[in-house]
């Protein structure tokens, strides 16, 4: 992860060409419009990646009358009986079952995917998928890294494609009611945002490698991310907890909260700085990524807080999964994807917020009408917000372990900041964690230029904004 040589820079370079070689035919020049769909035709879609969020993909298209999923594509065919079933048992034709999901982009009667693979493989496949002429629903978060979110946005502005990112509390009624209350002003200037994952997540132990199994494709399902040797532990759901494959919970539940947190804010770009600090405490397992995580991202006339927590903990203002925004006559808390309540100065309430909404329903609509302006969860909306949680974990990786005894200048003059840092030790004191002895990351504050998505004066920083491929599922350098 240190900085790029020239050779490694040659050596990304033939990547990519050799990248282009191996894209689906159909991806390999520049793609007319698609299939135009009309008023009475069924939307054909393939869902890739079948044994989590997948199978929500197949639940929400199954309820549409318009909707056919043709295909069922995952590179570990052991997990593809229960999403065939579900697809049958909704009364729709049986679909096709593919392993590789190039096969999948070289369909021409494929109009649409949805992508809820491991993180590793959402922008690829995505990016794939529009060059192919295809339409996209891509799960959150949108990348595994800042470089490959603006590369999806670059390529679904070149193609004119739909993409939608899985970002689905932005069709909640609830929370659209409870951010256009925020942004409205009647809880005054809101100086604050917090987001919270307050989220359980018992330690995943220490396994032995184990054996490829052979319903599964390791080469694809490693796709882009660096060949590593099969460890039976670092698949199926704990792959989030590796950096190889997956951004913590910061970028896996966080996600959603990080982007309610933005959409209150209405900030619309990157943060003026960010830092953050942490640490995989209580436990020590196969996981690497912080079970502890607080990132600060500074806007200058406001500030995001971020709040990951996977040891047991008490609820903030009622929430645990959820947002609060801090103004100056009031509070909003939401504490559901779909709602939450607004209080005044004295903590009574004064406003509910309860409302579901389908983001499903949203992308297909808009494959229909090629509206993405309309589009909920559009994808530079599922960029900037994945990109805040990158920022968050980039500063935590480039930290330094400090004691807890130490008192870190990260406070400045901010007491918010000063009180959630108070806070988090008390919460990991409560669970058994030594604040005499013992230590976390303390991450780099990192000064952003917003416009060019890069951090001023800091390469190792920087560095990390993208990642080496390999060969042949290489993120391009540009749309």
């Amino acid at each position: 992860m240190g900085k790029l040589t020239r050779r490694q820079v040659l050596e990304n370079s033939l990547f990519t060409a050799a990248a282009a070689a191996a894209l689906p035919a159909a991806a390999q020049e520049k793609q007319p419009a698609g299939r135009v769909v009309g008023p009475n035709d069924q939307i054909r879609v393939a869902v890739i990646g079948v044994n989590g969020r997948g199978m929500d993909h197949v639940s929400g298209y199954n309820r549409m009358k318009d909707v056919t999923i043709a295909t069922i594509c995952d590179v570990d065919l052991s997990v593809v009986g229960k999403a065939v079933k579900a697809v049958t048992a909704a009364g729709k034709p049986e679909p096709k079952v593919v392993q590789d999901l190039r096969r999948v982009l070289d369909d021409p009667n494929i109009d649409a995917v949805s992508i809820a693979t491991p993180n590793h493989w959402h922008s690829l496949a995505a990016i794939w998928a529009m060059q192919a002429g295809k339409d996209v629903y891509v799960e959150k978060p949108v990348s595994h890294n800042v470089h490959e979110g603006r590369v999806m946005v670059d390529t679904a502005r070149k193609y004119n494609r739909i993409c939608q990112a899985g970002t689905q509390c932005r069709s909640m009624q609830g929370t659209i009611d409870a951010i256009e209350y925020v942004r409205s002003g009647k809880i005054g200037k809101v100086s604050v945002a917090r987001g919270l994952c307050y989220k359980p997540r018992n330690s995943i132990g220490q396994k032995p490698a184990g054996v490829v199994p052979t319903s599964l494709d390791y080469n694809l399902w490693v796709g882009p991310a660096e060949m590593v040797p099969y460890h039976q532990n670092r698949l199926h759901y704990n792959w989030h907890w590796v950096w190889n494959t997956g951004n913590g919970d910061l970028g896996n539940q966080g996600i959603h909260q990080m982007d309610i947190a933005r959409w209150g804010l209405g900030k619309n770009t990157l943060p003026n700085s960010v830092i953050g600090f942490g640490g995989r405490l209580g436990y020590v397992d196969d996981g690497e990524t912080p079970n502890t995580h607080v990132t600060l991202c500074d806007y200058g006339d406001s500030q995001l807080i971020f709040e990951t927590r996977g040891l047991p903990t008490k609820d903030y203002r009622g929430a645990k999964i959820g947002v609060v925004f801090h103004g100056a006559d009031g509070d909003v808390v939401l504490t559901s994807y779909n709602g939450g309540a607004a209080f005044d100065k004295q903590g009574k309430q004064v406003q509910a917020f309860r409302g579901d909404g389908d983001h499903y329903r949203n992308f297909i609509d808009c494959m229909r009408t090629r509206n993405r302006e309309a589009l909920r969860g559009e994808i530079y909306e599922g960029h900037v917000s994945s990109a805040l949680c990158h920022l968050g974990n980039i500063s935590y990786m480039v930290g330094n372990p400090v004691s807890f005894y130490m008192t870190p200048e990260i406070y400045g003059d901010n007491a918010e900041v000063e009180e959630t840092y108070e806070r988090t030790k008390e919460h990991l004191s409560q669970n058994g964690i030594d604040m005499a002895s013992g230590s976390y990351r303390l991450g780099t504050r990192l000064k952003i230029d917003p416009t060019r998505e890069r951090f001023i004066n800091n390469e190792a920083a920087n560095n990390l904004l993208s990642r080496r491929y390999r060969a042949p599922f290489v993120v391009p350098d540009k749309a």
